[in-house]
């Protein structure tokens, strides 16, 4: 190990404990980046041509697409959050299984898994929940530890379930780690004559989207199953909640809560998962959705604009769908005039219903708060992008990927050996950092080794396996003591008796059944991978 290694290995250590002490993630990853590559360059070890190539970077992250749906999924959950879609499915599901032992645990999953494919924003779900649900738990008798790991956990789900901005992330990092080791496989074969390799298909964030929907549904229910054995184990601590008689649960009130959501999570999860759009074009249509919806809900009186919008949208997707836009005519038919028209009549009704909610919307107030929180959330995420990008290039540059490419090859048990180190680690590094810091991070350096691996059948690692794997460990990241993001959220709204020992208590066994989860998709891996052959044949 030469002296460049041993500064890869400090550099890991100084930005964990800057990180702790509560440090900006971005500035902490570029700042030590820039230490350690003056410190290089001081013993002759480090290149700064390196660091040249960040502007580089930084133009492939804006020129990226995929990228695109980040900031758009982000303004769909901030408008559903804002326009009380989730306080309103909340109550409504919470009273329809209140009745129930354990009822009001099992909508506060079942309300988890919908925001999750809805929002997909952990902070927003969590608080939301935590405010409306976790009083109500507690003035029925639910156990405090229950009734807060069961929020916590629920809250989490927009991790996992797509459409998530952590499976659009990580997706475009397993898709670069992916072609990175398609590109070292296929230079190794050649280096040896042999020029029968043929890169596989590339991967996309459609492919984890798809990969994630099997093992998300599983894990919601596994949720559903515990809550359900402790109500009969201990009826005590989740005991039934009697129906509010001033407001009675009717088939319309249902319906009125459910069925919108449902069908914005359809549209955009169909419209990928179909091949009509992709995940940037699909989150583009969510955000209409969530506009219009919000529009509807705010002003219920006047639905006539928002209602002829939200059907030509679906025509529109409709008409997409069925067309093969890839043809090429050199003479436009009059069917295509025809379908140009109405497409242009389409599109004009969407426009003035867009326009009228976004007025309803800048009336009410809430315009405002959805644009900073969007901008907020956005800006974050990529002020981070860039500081990784820079921490990666100084890690390269001191020769660390060729050290972790040694000690992953170099583990007993080959790919699987190498697998369980990387989960071991991450699933640690959950306990201190985020999500965000692990996959601009750690991912771009273990992915394409483990990708390059031989396992035992004779085959390479399947991308989309991988993916979900680090996905599903990451969703503990925002549940582990001490610095679960999701327990802190729940901490800052939850009533001062209930006290932070409770919170760390009962989010125990819902880690261990994300745990349980990951040992299934490590035996049972056609979980993760059967649904995108199905849709892609990938």
């Amino acid at each position: 190990m030469d002296f460049g290694n041993y500064l890869d290995i400090a550099m890991f250590g100084v930005a964990i404990v800057l990180l702790l002490t509560g440090f900006p993630v971005a500035f902490t990853l570029a700042g030590t980046g820039l230490i350690f590559a003056f410190l290089g360059v001081a013993n002759g070890v480090f290149d700064f041509a390196f660091v040249n190539a960040l502007p580089q970077r930084i133009y492939g992250t804006m020129t990226n697409e995929v990228l695109i749906a980040v900031p758009l999924f982000v303004f769909m959950g901030v408008t559903l959050e804002r326009s009380r879609v989730a306080e309103e499915l909340l109550e409504t599901m919470g009273q329809l299984f209140g009745p129930m032992r354990g009822g009001v645990g099992i909508a506060v999953c079942i309300v988890g898994a919908l925001l999750a494919a809805s929002t997909g924003i952990v902070g927003a779900t969590v608080v939301t929940m935590g405010l409306l649900s976790l009083p109500t738990m507690l003035r029925y008798g639910y156990s405090p530890a229950l009734a807060s790991g069961t929020i916590a956990a629920s809250g989490t789900l927009g991790q996992i379930i797509p459409p998530s901005i952590v499976l659009v992330i990580l997706g475009d990092q397993i898709s670069n780690a992916y072609q990175e080791s398609q590109r070292v496989l296929q230079e190794q074969a050649w280096a040896n004559n042999d020029f029968s390799f043929v890169p596989g298909p590339p991967v996309s964030v459609g492919d984890l989207f798809a990969g994630a929907l099997l093992p998300g549904i599983i894990l919601v229910l596994l949720y559903i199953l515990y809550m359900i054995f402790i109500a009969f184990v201990s009826p005590k601590s989740a005991p039934p909640v009697p129906r509010d008689p001033e407001n009675p649960i009717t088939l319309k009130r249902v319906f009125h809560a459910l069925v919108p959501p449902i069908v914005l999570i359809v549209a955009v999860l169909g419209s990928i998962l179909a091949g009509v759009a992709t995940p940037t074009e699909a989150a583009a249509v969510g955000g209409i959705g969530a506009l219009l919806l919000a529009g509807y809900r705010l002003e219920e009186d006047r639905p006539f604009f928002i209602y002829a919008a939200a059907l030509a949208l679906f025509v529109l997707l409709v008409m997409v769908g069925t067309m093969d836009l890839r043809v090429s005519r050199s003479v436009i038919s009059e069917a295509d005039q025809i379908g140009i028209y109405v497409a242009a009549v389409l599109v004009a009704i969407v426009s003035i219903g867009i326009l009228v909610s976004l007025a309803r919307v800048a009336r009410s107030g809430v315009l405002t708060s959805i644009v900073r929180s969007t901008g907020e959330i956005t800006s974050m995420v990529f002020v981070i992008l860039i500081g990784a990008a820079l921490f990666s290039l100084v890690f390269r540059g001191l020769g660390g990927d060729d050290m972790v490419e040694e000690a992953l090859s170099g583990m007993p048990g080959g790919a699987l050996g190498a697998m369980i180190a990387v989960m071991l680690i991450m699933f640690v590094l959950g306990f201190f950092l985020d999500f965000l810091e692990i996959v601009f991070v750690v991912v771009p350096l273990v992915a394409p080794v483990l990708l390059m691996l031989e396992m035992p059948d004779g085959s390479t690692m399947s991308p989309v396996w991988l993916g979900i794997m680090m996905a599903v460990n990451l969703q503990t990241s925002f549940l582990t003591p001490p610095f679960g993001f999701a327990l802190f959220y729940l901490r800052g709204v939850a009533p001062p008796e209930v006290r932070t020992t409770a919170i760390y208590r009962g989010i125990i066994p819902f880690v261990i059944i994300q745990i349980g989860m990951l040992v299934a998709l490590w035996y049972i891996p056609s979980m993760a991978t059967w649904l995108p052959t199905v849709f892609y044949g990938n």
